[in-house]
């Protein structure tokens, strides 16, 4: 019990900073993440040989601060973790509690949709969407929602057949309530606490999808700083220069752990 505490606050306080960190970027950062100087190319942190106090994380390729692009990158993703869940949430929970109230052919034709997105791989359609739609942060928001609408749909379908049953649904039913009104009122209400603990377990795999495409090329395009950009510019000095890839893959790891 007492290590489950301890594994909650930890959790909590990384969430807290990385929040923090995303809101107070403009603050935090020491330098412009976008700029850089040639001359400060591939320094290393400060901590180790040839490393400087002004830069505590090193420099990339183009001299940029790591640091500065780090706490920029963390508020990328929270800002593509917050709009994919909320727009992927409105999609397949709509979707999801008029195919679970109305039924027969508009739950049919829903539900093999559902089922069709749930064959495929994540990662696999995701990557399609960003080819098709091109690198940039609105579509990047787009790509993710197609990918995890389904995931919600599913969801709120099936706690959408629970209650449409319940006598207070009945009773709404005999007083006149349209069904508009009956799916508004009555049902999502009762359907929103589960929706949002999966939108909570989802916030992992939406970071997990973003530094991937952006890892991939078809995510954030360069020169706004991604985690998942970084590791991919970084990647062919992972010997000489290793800040470069595991500072920002040590952000993904915690952050989604």
């Amino acid at each position: 019990m007492l290590f489950n505490k301890f594994i909650i606050v930890i959790a909590v306080l990384i969430w807290f900073l990385l929040i923090v960190t995303a809101l107070l970027a403009p603050f935090l950062a020491p330098f412009d993440p976008k700029v850089g100087s040639l001359g400060d190319r591939l320094k290393p942190p400060c901590w180790q040989n040839g490393g400087s106090s002004a830069h505590i994380l090193g420099t990339d390729l183009l001299g940029r601060d790591v640091l500065s692009r780090l706490i920029y990158g963390a508020r990328i993703s929270l800002a593509v973790c917050v709009l994919a869940i909320v727009v992927a949430g409105c999609i397949g929970s709509l979707l999801g509690i008029i195919s679970g109230y109305l039924g027969g052919w508009v739950d049919t034709i829903i539900m093999r949709v559902v089922d069709l997105a749930l064959s495929l791989p994540i990662i696999l359609l995701a990557l399609l969407f960003g080819v098709l739609f091109g690198p940039s942060f609105s579509n990047i928001i787009l790509i993710i929602s197609l990918v995890l609408w389904s995931q919600y749909a599913r969801m709120a379908r099936g706690e959408t057949l629970k209650i449409k049953g319940r006598d207070y649904v009945d009773l709404a039913r005999t007083a006149g309530c349209s069904d508009a009104s009956i799916m508004w009122r009555h049902i999502l209400p009762n359907v929103a606490g589960s929706l949002i603990i999966l939108a909570t377990l989802q916030v992992g795999t939406v970071i997990i999808i973003e530094s991937s495409l952006s890892f991939l090329g078809v995510g954030i395009p360069p020169p706004t700083p991604s985690w998942g950009s970084m590791i991919a510019e970084g990647r062919s000095y992972v010997v000489s220069a290793w800040w470069l890839c595991m500072i920002p893959g040590l952000a993904i790891l915690f952050t989604v752990l």
